[in-house]
C-alpha cells in the first residue's frame, strides 16, 4: 500500500520533554513547562535527522521556525515564539527541506469522489454537507478538478467525526488538542480526513472552531499541498479565527494547487506567449469568459471585440 503522510491539525499541548539538549534561553529566563513545550514542539514541527543531531541542533531548528514564521533569525527562544507555539496548528513539519509529499501526490482522475460517513452532534447534516460542499467549491474554482458527493460506497476521500482511535495510527485526544487530521491523495486512507468530534464545531455563528476554515485547509492535504508561510493562506499550520463572509482562498493557495493541477482551463500561461493566449482563447466559445481569466491573471485588457476577431 502506498505511503501516505498524516497531516494533524491541533493546538500544542504542555507535555514533558524527553530531550536533553537545552535551547538558548532569552535574558530572565523561563518556565520549565513552556520550556520543555518549546523542545518538543521543534522535534515535531522541524525534524533533523537523529544521526547527526549535535548539541547546537536544537538552536538550528529553532532558526528554521523563525525563518518559516518570516520572524528575526536569532536563534534565541522569547515569549512571541511559545505564543506562536502554543496555537492550534497542523502538525505537518514546517521545515523547507522536509518534504511532506516527496512525490507530489495528487489524483489523476478529474472527478474526485467524497463520501461524509458520520456527522458531528454540534451541527445540522444538511449544514455539514453544505460546509463541505463549499471548501470543495473553494478549491475547484481554481483548477481543472470537480468533486462529486456519494452516498455510499468507498469514495477517493472519506470524511468523518470520531473520538479517540477511530482506525487509523494517530487517535484524538479530547477537546482543545487535536482538532482533525488528513491524508495525501493515494489509496487506502489516502485523501480521508477525520475530525475530533470532542471539539465544538461551528458554522461560525457561535463560539468554537469554524468548520469550514478547517475542513478548507483539511481537503488541501487531501488535494495534496503542504504549508504555506504566508499567514494570509489558508494552509499557514496556525488556526486562525476570521470573517465567516470574507473567507476565501489566499492567491499563494491558489499558486501552490494551480501547481499541482494547472488552472482551470488547463493550461499554463507562464508557459504560453499573450498572443497564443489570445489565439487560443478566440476559437473556443467560451472565449469571453477565458479572456477575463487572462486579464486577471497576465494584467492585460481584452475586449469583447478583439476575442470576436473584430479588431
Amino acid at each position: 500500500m502506498q505511503l501516505v503522510v498524516l497531516a494533524v491539525l491541533y493546538a500544542v499541548s504542555v507535555l514533558p520533554g524527553t530531550l536533553a539538549l537545552q535551547l538558548p534561553r532569552k535574558a530572565g529566563g523561563m518556565s520549565e513547562p513552556p520550556w520543555e513545550q518549546a523542545q518538543d514542539y521543534l522535534k515535531r514541527f522541524y525534524p533533523s535527522d537523529s544521526k547527526s543531531r549535535d548539541p547546537n541542533s536544537l538552536e538550528v531548528e529553532l532558526k528554521q521556525m523563525q525563518k518559516f514564521f518570516r520572524l528575526p533569525i536569532t536563534g534565541t527562544l522569547s515569549s512571541h515564539i511559545i505564543e506562536i507555539m502554543q496555537k492550534p496548528r497542523c502538525g505537518v513539519p514546517d521545515v523547507a527541506e522536509y518534504s511532506l509529499f516527496p512525490d507530489r501526490p495528487k489524483w489523476t482522475s478529474k472527478v474526485v469522489t467524497y463520501r461524509i460517513v458520520s456527522y458531528t452532534r454540534d451541527l445540522p447534516h444538511v449544514i455539514v454537507n453544505q460546509l463541505v460542499a463549499k471548501a470543495f467549491n473553494m478549491w475547484s474554482k481554481e483548477i481543472p478538478l470537480s468533486f462529486k458527493r456519494v452516498s455510499w460506497g468507498i469514495a477517493d476521500i472519506m470524511i468523518g467525526f470520531a473520538r479517540g482511535a477511530h482506525g487509523d495510527p494517530n487517535p484524538f485526544d479530547g477537546p482543545g488538542n487535536t482538532l482533525a487530521h488528513a491524508f495525501a491523495p493515494g489509496p487506502g486512507l489516502g485523501g480521508d480526513a477525520h475530525f475530533d468530534e470532542d471539539e465544538r464545531w461551528t458554522d461560525g455563528s457561535s463560539i468554537g472552531i469554524n468548520f469550514l476554515y478547517v475542513a478548507t485547509h483539511e481537503l488541501g492535504h487531501s488535494l495534496g499541498l503542504d504549508h504555506s508561510s504566508d499567514p494570509n493562506a489558508v494552509m499557514y499550520p496556525t488556526y486562525e479565527e476570521g470573517d465567516s463572509k470574507n473567507f476565501k482562498l489566499a492567491q499563494d493557495d491558489i499558486n501552490g494547487i494551480q501547481k499541482l493541477y494547472g488552472n482551470i482551463y488547463d493550461f499554463h500561461i507562464s508557459n504560453i506567449s499573450l498572443r497564443h493566449c489570445l489565439l487560443w482563447v478566440g476559437l473556443n466559445e467560451k472565449g469571453w469568459e477565458r479572456g477575463i481569466y487572462l486579464e486577471k491573471h497576465t494584467g492585460t485588457f481584452i475586449s469583447k471585440s478583439l476575442l470576436r476577431g473584430e479588431i
